[in-house]
């Protein structure tokens, strides 16, 4: 493969003092890791100021995903749309009632969710969009709304400069629970590591449904190594990298034939006005070794979309060149 914009995990990430440290530690793999991450998430919990009961680690964001819909089974959940696909069938498989929304009410109708919604799940920055919602809607929602319980998944929180709800205005409320992904941070999706954060009393609900041994050894030791070192930083340069997003936007609109989205992070979601994305992937992979990913299976988007993340400027120069010879066939 030449170039992979399928993945929104950072693919130029410089793994090697992670993996020269894990090399060391690989005598963990011998034993049982904690039962319970306590560790990291005590070191989560110090970073952000919070208590230790106010942190709960996952063996990546989507346990922490099918670890909320088995909590609360049985809901009546709506779910913003289009997004990721693991939200619903995490809830279908335990038991809610599911509502798909396409816009989130506004002042005309007072903010107010729909009267039999009792968990809204949300992605913000969403994927596949890219976009955020305005912190000021998104309070407003959460204040109109208390009889909701509100997931929001901050899994993209550090690829973008909008301003998110921050660990104080969460903790403030009791009616919401935020998921995370150091996957994301880090750019290591093979170790699985996340965590959800929020009200103690929800939180303990949900650490009730966790099996012991969640969390790999290797994933722990990494997860305390990475926060350790890097804190909250992510690896490369944010202001750059939305940059070249922008620019990798503005030259794949200026081909005509393409429909992008504006994105708040590093990947865009766009829609071809003739032509299916199926077509375009194949023929991108068979002839120039480039993967996008079609996105035709999320909910709410028919066959004419797919979704990119951003490269490095030369990987993205060599997409739009491409995408520019696929249209001319």
């Amino acid at each position: 493969m030449v170039a992979n914009f399928s993945s929104n995990v950072y693919s130029h990430a410089d793994l090697s003092a992670l993996k020269a440290y894990l090399k060391e530690r690989l005598d963990v793999i011998g034993s049982y890791p904690a039962p319970e991450a306590s560790h990291l998430e005590a070191l989560i919990a110090e970073q952000l100021h919070i208590a230790l009961d106010e942190v709960l680690v996952t063996s990546g964001a989507t346990q922490g995903i099918y670890l909320l819909a088995q909590a609360f089974g049985g809901s009546r959940s709506a779910i913003l749309q289009p997004t990721f696909s693991e939200y619903a069938d995490a809830c279908r498989m335990h038991g809610h009632q599911v509502k798909s929304l396409f816009l989130l009410p506004g002042e005309r109708e007072d903010y107010r969710l729909p009267e039999d919604v009792r968990m809204l799940w949300l992605c913000n920055p969403n994927n596949p969009t890219g976009q955020v919602v305005p912190l000021e809607t998104m309070r407003r929602l959460l204040n109109h709304n208390p009889q909701v319980l509100f997931v929001i998944d901050q899994s993209y929180e550090d690829f973008t400069l909008k301003y998110l709800l921050t660990e104080r205005e969460v903790m403030e409320r009791g009616h919401v629970l935020l998921l995370h992904s150091l996957t994301k941070r880090f750019a290591v999706p093979g170790l699985r590591l996340g965590y959800l954060t929020g009200d103690a009393k929800l939180l303990a609900r949900v650490r009730s449904h966790q099996m012991p041994w969640a969390v790999n050894a290797l994933a722990l030791e990494a997860g305390e190594w990475l926060l350790k070192r890097g804190g909250c930083c992510v690896p490369v340069s944010l202001g750059a990298y939305l940059n070249e997003t922008a620019r990798l936007r503005e030259r794949l609109q200026a081909l005509g034939a393409l429909e992008v989205w504006e994105s708040d992070t590093h990947f865009l979601l766009v829609r071809l006005r003739m032509g299916k994305a199926a077509a375009l992937k194949e023929w991108l992979m068979q002839e120039k070794g480039i993967l996008i990913r079609d996105a035709s299976n999320f909910e709410g988007l028919d066959d004419s979309y797919f979704r990119v993340a951003t490269q490095d400027p030369e990987e993205n120069d060599l997409l739009v060149e491409s995408i520019a010879e696929w249209l001319t066939i």
